[in-house]
């Protein structure tokens, strides 16, 4: 089977950084497209949950939302013990990883389709709900391992949770996708219908450009893990697959399809890259940001779109959903 040529582009946009090409993406366009993107996922969940009961929906949301809590409590050890980090970097890593990507989960779908397998209409919304839960707890944990070592947490005053709270709740992704979500569940699939060919035929035109550029940024992190040391980078490589065994396993436990498994085990596997960053920087200032974004966006996102989402696509395929 042939690769999805928008997983092309990515390795386009990597070869192209490390071979030092002058090739850039404007900013403006990367804003763009990052909107669109987020828009199109949002509208398309939002329409398909327009015609489905809402009711039988709230044990999955529950247990995507305590997933994502969950794993920064499982990986902070290991980042704190094996990996040999201090207490700010190791939180602000495992609170990438609580959350999710948004663009890792827009190129499972795509797989999920290749592979002829409809996604479910829910699927959107877990992204946005396993956006919040996974920053927060790190936070916690950032403080609490701050407050062992001796360090000032800057920003625990009320003043510093409410500027966090608005950034998880109100930044961009977040706003963007349960907005598009709610414009395509008020107005329905009919009412979408004369805004598909921009929202659904380019669709994957829009990823690949953006993946294009994601690789570039990918590429050039690869001297902050270099610096970072083979622990991180080992832990890049191997959290994936394990939590996706973790994420499959919940959703089969809930009994959901072979989409809804190969989704969950992907957000699982997947590190946020957009709303953590941000956050975290708001929240952890101590935490050196290059090692949170070099791992998640340079280690965990292009194994993820080259060989993990295959292959759980596949697992969910075998196990039957």
């Amino acid at each position: 089977m042939s690769l999805d040529p928008v997983i092309l582009f990515f390795a386009l946009g990597a070869l192209a950084r490390l071979a030092k090409s002058d090739l850039r993406l404007p900013e403006a366009l990367y804003e763009t497209l990052s909107i669109y993107l987020l828009i199109a996922i949002g509208l398309k969940g939002g329409a398909q949950l327009a015609v489905q009961p809402l009711s039988t929906l709230w044990p999955v949301a529950l247990a995507a939302i305590a997933l994502s809590a969950a794993v920064p409590l499982l990986l902070y050890p290991v980042l704190r013990g094996p990996v040999r980090l201090g207490a700010a970097d190791a939180a602000s890593i495992a609170a990438h990883y609580g959350s999710v990507s948004v663009v890792t989960f827009a190129v499972a779908q795509g797989a999920l389709s290749r592979a002829g397998i409809e996604p479910d209409a829910y699927l959107a919304m877990l992204v946005a709900l396993m956006e919040a839960p996974g920053i927060v707890v790190g936070v916690l944990l950032a403080r609490r391992g701050l407050a062992r070592e001796g360090g000032t947490p800057t920003g625990a005053t009320p003043r510093g949770w409410g500027a966090l709270l608005h950034e998880v709740l109100f930044g961009k992704a977040v706003v963007l996708l349960l907005g598009g979500i709610a414009i395509g569940w008020a107005a329905g699939p009919q009412a979408l219908a004369p805004l598909d060919p921009l929202f659904v035929g380019l669709f994957k035109g829009v990823l690949a450009l953006f993946l294009l550029e994601l690789g570039l940024v990918a590429g050039g992190r690869l001297q902050d893990l270099k610096r970072a040391g083979p622990r991180l980078l080992a832990f890049g490589l191997l959290a994936p697959p394990v939590l996706a065994v973790l994420g499959g396993a919940l959703g089969l436990a809930l009994g959901l399809s072979v989409a809804g498994v190969a989704t969950l085990a992907t957000l699982a596997a997947s590190a946020s890259y957009i709303a953590a960053p941000t956050a975290m920087r708001i929240a952890v200032p101590q935490a050196n940001p290059s090692l949170s974004i070099g791992v998640a966006l340079g280690v965990t996102f292009p194994f993820n779109v080259l060989v993990g989402i295959p292959i759980y696509v596949a697992a969910a395929r075998a196990l039957g959903g």
